[in-house]
């Protein structure tokens, strides 16, 4: 609770990326639970999200041929309105650590590799928040195919399969922005935490200040 008559400092939006299967979501509860535990007020979402245009996308999980490709695109700049109104925004005023599953890099990665021009992509989410931190998860296609079918037991749907995936990570390789920072996610899972902690803990407030 904020014990001042000053505004809550502004909040942090964390951003993890990478192509499926390299353990974003794993790692966002680990370093949830990790900051929670020193204090700072966390908050964990996702993108595509459970909103209206996020259940859209997700069907398309199914049979990614129902729409085309700038409708697809549409759908993921209408959910991430949606997202930036409804919670980054506010969370970020009232200042929320945000870790975010997928953001517009992987917008940008995989209608990229879709077909659309990357650029055209990262300028129709300027009205977006720019993240403090992006986290690039990065490992071999094979593994992350790997982990999807045999470690979840899950079949691959229509953004996972290993043609798309590998022109998904070249694009995230070749992606060059100063908040974007890389990491092996091959590595055990408590090493990939560990790394993540030592690139955000840098860029938070002192506990005591963020509530």
């Amino acid at each position: 609770m904020n014990r001042t008559n000053h505004p809550p400092a502004r909040g942090r939006l964390i951003v993890f990326e990478g192509i499926d299967g390299t353990g974003k979501s794993t790692q966002i509860r680990l370093v949830a639970d990790a900051l929670r535990q020193r204090g700072y007020p966390v908050v964990t979402t996702r993108e595509p999200t459970d909103g209206p245009y996020g259940l859209k996308i997700r069907a398309l999980y199914a049979n990614r041929g129902e729409c085309s490709q700038g409708e697809e695109l549409e759908l993921f700049i209408a959910d991430r309105r949606h997202h930036v109104d409804e919670l980054l925004q506010p969370a970020l005023e009232t200042g929320r650590i945000i870790l975010c599953d997928r953001y517009y890099l992987s917008t940008a990665a995989y209608q990229g590799a879709n077909g659309m021009d990357v650029d055209t992509i990262l300028a129709r989410n300027r009205f977006a928040p720019v993240p403090d931190l992006a986290i690039l998860f990065e490992a071999p296609v094979a593994l992350g195919i790997e982990r999807i079918t045999a470690s979840r037991g899950e079949h691959l749907n229509d953004f996972e399969k290993a043609e798309g995936l590998t022109r998904v990570a070249a694009i995230f390789a070749a992606l060059d922005l100063p908040y974007i920072r890389r990491i092996n996610a091959a590595l055990p899972i408590e090493t990939v935490r560990d790394e993540i902690l030592s690139l955000i803990l840098p860029l938070l407030p002192t506990p005591s200040s963020a509530d």
